[in-house]
C-alpha cells in the first residue's frame, strides 16, 4: 500500500513537472525540479511516518522468554577435611628394660586387655621371691608379738617394731607388684596394630613408642572453617560427606562438635563430624569433601547467572515490554543476592510474572524489536 501511495505521487510530479517546463531554459527547469523534489521527499516521508505508525517495517529478533515465578533457594559451600581416629594408643612402657617377647603383628585385631609384649622382668621377680621370704618371717614374727602382747607379755616396742617390720614389707611387696604389671604391656583399647616400631631384644624406656595401636570403627571428619561461618554451624546440622577416592560413596552425618577457640593464626575453628565405619573402608587421614548449607529463601525470584550482563551501571537482564504494538526487549537493572551452581538469587528489581529473555538475549539491545517463539 505504502509503494503504491509513492508510486501515485512520483508519477504525478513527473506529469505536472512535464505540463509546467514550457518555455523555461535549462537553469530555471534544474532550480525548479530541485525545489520539486524536496517537496516530493517531505511529503513521501510524511505518508511513511504515518502510514507504518504502530507497524515495525523490519526484522524483528527471534527470542525465548521465561516468566518469573517465586521459588525455593539455597546456598551450599564445600571444605575439605581429613578423617582421624577416635580410639588410637601408642604404646610405651612404663619402665626401662629390655623386650623379651611381642605377642602381636602387625594388622592383628586386639581386645582391650590383651597382652602385646613384655619387658625383662627377671630382677623384679627375683626381689619379689625375696621379699616374700622376708614378709612370711615377719608375719610369723608379728603375729606371736600380737599374741603375748593381747597377754601383756613383753614389751610395746617389740610389738610395734614387728608390726611396722611387716606392714613396710607387705607395703614393699606391693609397689614390686605395681612394676611388674608396668613391664606387661596390654592393649587398652579394641583395635588393629597397626605399627610396631622396636623389635624384640631391643631396650625400650618409658615414653618410647613401641607400637601402635587403631580402632577405626568409628572416626572423625575433621575440618577447620573461618571464623565467619560460627554463627552458621551448631551442633546437629546435618552435613553431607563426600570421598574423592570414593566417588560413589556419599553419606550424612549431623556435626558432631564445633571448637570453642578460634586459632589466632588462621582465625579458623574446628569442625568434626563423627561416622560409622564398621565395614573398614574408610581410613584415618583420608580426604573428605564436606557440603555445608549457609543460605536457604523458600520465597526466592531465581534466575541463570548467564541471563545477567554488566555495564557501567552495574547488572542487568533483557525483560519483554509492549510499545506501540511491538514487542520490545527492554533492559532492567537488577540488583543480585547470593549465586550458587548456575543460578543466581535477584533481591530488587524483578517481580513475579516479569517476562524476561532467555534464549537470544545475546542478540538484542535496548529497544530492539523481537517475536517470541517456542
Amino acid at each position: 500500500m505504502n509503494r503504491l501511495i509513492i508510486i501515485s505521487i512520483i508519477s504525478i510530479f513527473i506529469i505536472s513537472c512535464s505540463s509546467g517546463d514550457e518555455g523555461k531554459t535549462d537553469a530555471e527547469k534544474l532550480i525548479s525540479y530541485k525545489h520539486q523534489v524536496k517537496e516530493l521527499n517531505t511529503k513521501i516521508s510524511k505518508i511513511e511516518k504515518e502510514a507504518t505508525k504502530g507497524e515495525y517495517a523490519g526484522i524483528a529478533i527471534p527470542v525465548k522468554v521465561e516468566s518469573l515465578q517465586k521459588q525455593s533457594f539455597s546456598h551450599s559451600f564445600t571444605a575439605t577435611g581429613e578423617l582421624e581416629s577416635i580410639n588410637e594408643a601408642y604404646i610405651s612402657p612404663e619402665v626401662s628394660g629390655q623386650i623379651v617377647s611381642i605377642s602381636v603383628k602387625e594388622g592383628e585385631h586386639v581386645k582391650k586387655g590383651q597382652l602385646l609384649a613384655k619387658i625383662n622382668t627377671s630382677i623384679i621377680e627375683n626381689t619379689i621371691s625375696e621379699v616374700k621370704t622376708q614378709l612370711a618371717l615377719a608375719k610369723t614374727i608379728y603375729d606371736k608379738q600380737s599374741i603375748l602382747w593381747n597377754k601383756n607379755i613383753g614389751s610395746e616396742r617389740q610389738f610395734l617394731e614387728a608390726k611396722n617390720n611387716y606392714e613396710n614389707l607387705n607395703n614393699k611387696i606391693n609397689t614390686l607388684k605395681a612394676q611388674y604389671e608396668m613391664a606387661i604391656l596390654e592393649s587398652p583399647i579394641d583395635g588393629i596394630v597397626e605399627q610396631i616400631f622396636l623389635k624384640k631384644g631391643e631396650l625400650a624406656s618409658p615414653g618410647m613408642q613401641l607400637m601402635q595401636i587403631v580402632n577405626i570403627n568409628e572416626l572423625y571428619v575433621t575440618l577447620k572453617l573461618s571464623e565467619a561461618y560460627l554463627p552458621i554451624i551448631k551442633k546437629g546440622d546435618i552435613i553431607d560427606i563426600s570421598f574423592p577416592s570414593f566417588p560413589g560413596l556419599n553419606i550424612s552425618e549431623p556435626v558432631y562438635r564445633t571448637g570453642n577457640v578460634i586459632n589466632k593464626q588462621d582465625r579458623t575453628f574446628i569442625v568434626q563430624i563423627k561416622i560409622n565405619n564398621k565395614d573398614g573402608k574408610l581410613k584415618p587421614y583420608l580426604l573428605a569433601n564436606v557440603t555445608i548449607n549457609d543460605y536457604n529463601d523458600n520465597n526466592a525470584i531465581v534466575i541463570s547467572s548467564i541471563f545477567i550482563k554488566e555495564d557501567g551501571k552495574g547488572s542487568f537482564i533483557y525483560e519483554i515490554k509492549n510499545h506501540d504494538g511491538n514487542k520490545e526487549a527492554s533492559k532492567k537493572y537488577i540488583t543480585t543476592g547470593i549465586s550458587y551452581k548456575d543460578k543466581t538469587e535477584v533481591i530488587d528489581g524483578l517481580s513475579t510474572g516479569d517476562i524476561i529473555i532467555t534464549d537470544g538475549y545475546n542478540n538484542v539491545s535496548n529497544g530492539s524489536v523481537v517475536t517470541v517463539v517456542k
